[in-house]
């Protein structure tokens, strides 16, 4: 496994298992796959970017950066913004569970935005997750 993919499992687990999130999106809607349009309300796990952390000598550090996509049919950005409040607050609430081979640290929402979408009806949020993951 990777960093990446360490991480992904790490935040869709805690999110599924957070009933603040689940009372706005149902856990099978929290998915990784590209479809358009995106099902309503959901969140999709979008792309992600990774770097080395060379800050120590054994190389086992990795920052990681992995944005969700929240969708939901709605005429504001209301909606998508509580679904982005409750991925915060879930990421916030304590550190991840360690994946087989993996520790995150310093995991936490660095950045969200609120679009609408050209078709008019839809509402789109992107939501950057920022964590340090260490290969054990």
């Amino acid at each position: 496994m990777t960093p990446e993919l360490a991480l992904q499992k790490a935040v869709r687990a805690r999110l599924i298992g957070t009933a603040a999130v689940t009372q706005l999106i149902p856990a099978a809607a929290i998915l990784d796959r590209n479809e358009r349009p995106a099902p309503s309300p959901s969140i999709v796990i979008g792309e992600g970017q990774s770097l080395d952390e060379n800050d120590s000598l054994s190389r086992n550090l990795t920052r990681v950066y992995m944005d969700l996509h929240v969708w939901k049919k709605e005429p504001s950005t209301q909606g998508v913004k509580a679904i982005a409040g409750a991925i915060r607050a879930a990421v916030h609430k304590a550190n991840l569970p360690a994946e087989t081979g993996f520790h995150f640290a310093g995991c936490y929402v660095q950045s969200a935005r609120f679009l609408r979408d050209p078709d008019g009806e839809t509402s789109h949020a992107v939501v950057t997750i920022n964590a340090k993951v260490q290969e054990l």
